[in-house]
């Protein structure tokens, strides 16, 4: 009997993890499932670009896991029993139950509206490729000088307002900021971002509350309209629902909550990764919903796993973060180094060579779901039967075979 694996979600931490426990056990005695709805592999970190007017480049999923031994089902997830360590899909088939021993949730997240009203139906969001086609087909439609309103001052509203005021210096670009302009960074990277955006005409909108969105404005909680043809939401992150719905811990958010191999505190045969789990940093801080964050869990997940089916060592590699990499259009960029707990310090990069820099990590992240073991050998260890057999979390005495 094979030890069954699924894998729930196919960005960056689910085909990761997918791809190196694939790297790391033997084929014999694994099935590997990675499910996903969508037939590529979605680059995330380039959704302003593709907002923007530009293509990326197709990355299929059935290419990237070829001859990995990783079965891809394409089919969405509507509904997981940890209890009973099912996972319910439907596709165009019709629905199935697919049977687990052991789970790895990647179901990542979405764009969070807040409650604002008018937000979720008027405003557009770069949370997934469908809403970046839809706000870049709407950018078609805008005439010279009509204005389009970012709001959210993290790196995703940075991003965006950068790239769509270099990419359409027709139109007015504005971003409206609850708190400072970059006021996260260091004073040197504060006074880079607002001498580009300054060059690219984005008009800043500081310590703005966006309380609601029209088709055509929005409104601020202290009175004023901001007139906007096109709203682009920014605000945060809102993790896949389906967690809430299980008998997993989860926290108020919905993330689910993991020890510091990414494995479920309430279901040892299940692993959240990504911005799915409530996973602990350095400084016992929460890491943030990011791909820098991503990565790392998801390879502590796949090592986790792969040790615990084999007897190894389990992983004991520190999560920790290094620098906040931010694109400012293809031309410029800022690299603010952060302390292992993600307070920025007073190094940055920034110009040409930023852009470069932040250009490299994004495909060094697209090249690493491919080459999730960074395209060294790896040996494929032999999974205990009597390990993968036994119940979760408790103790196996028996020998490796």
């Amino acid at each position: 009997m094979q030890h069954r694996i699924i894998v729930l979600g196919a960005g960056y931490t689910g085909a990761i993890a997918a791809g190196r426990l694939a790297k790391r056990l033997r084929r014999e005695d694994v099935a590997i499932t990675l499910v996903n709805a969508e037939p590529d592999f979605v680059e995330r970190v380039r959704l302003h670009q593709l907002a923007a007017g530009q293509d990326l480049k197709p990355r299929p999923l059935p290419a990237m896991f070829a001859g990995t031994g990783v079965e891809l089902r394409l089919a969405q997830v509507t509904g997981v029993d940890a209890d009973r360590r099912t996972v319910a899909v439907a596709d165009a088939n019709g629905t199935a139950e697919l049977a687990y021993e052991t789970l790895v949730y990647a179901l990542g997240s979405g764009w969070n509206a807040q409650d604002v009203p008018g937000a979720a139906e008027h405003a557009y969001e770069l949370a997934g490729r469908a809403g970046a086609l839809r706000l870049r087909e709407r950018l078609t439609r805008l005439d010279a000088g009509q204005t389009v309103l970012v709001v959210g001052g993290g790196l995703t509203g940075l991003e965006a307002a950068s790239e769509l005021a270099e990419a359409r210096p027709d139109l007015d670009v504005a971003l409206a900021v609850r708190d400072g302009l970059g006021d996260w960074l260091s004073p040197k990277g504060r006074e880079h971002l607002r001498k580009v955006f300054g060059r690219l005409g984005i008009t800043v909108y500081e310590h703005t509350d966006v309380t609601a969105v029209a088709a055509d404005r929005a409104a601020t909680a202290d009175g004023r309209t901001i007139p906007a043809a096109v709203t682009v939401w920014t605000t945060g992150f809102a993790v896949h629902p389906i967690a809430r719905a299980t008998t997993l811990e989860v926290t108020g958010t919905g993330q689910i909550v993991v020890d510091g191999t990414m494995r479920s505190v309430s279901h040892p045969d299940v692993y959240a990764i990504g911005d799915a789990a409530m996973a602990m940093g350095p400084g016992d801080k929460p890491l943030r919903m990011s791909c820098a964050s991503g990565g790392l869990t998801a390879w502590q997940a796949a090592d986790a796993i792969a040790a615990r089916l084999t007897g190894g060592k389990l992983p004991a590699t520190p999560i920790r973060y290094f620098n906040q990499c931010v694109s400012l259009g293809r031309k410029e960029g800022l690299i603010q180094y952060v302390t292992a707990d993600d307070r920025a310090v007073r190094a940055v990069l920034t110009g040409r060579l930023a852009a470069v820099y932040k250009e490299l990590v994004c495909k060094g992240a697209a090249w690493g779901v491919a080459n999730p073991t960074f395209g060294l050998p790896s040996r494929r260890r032999r999974v205990t039967r009597a390990r993968a057999a036994a119940a979760p979390g408790l103790p196996v005495s028996a020998s490796r075979e």
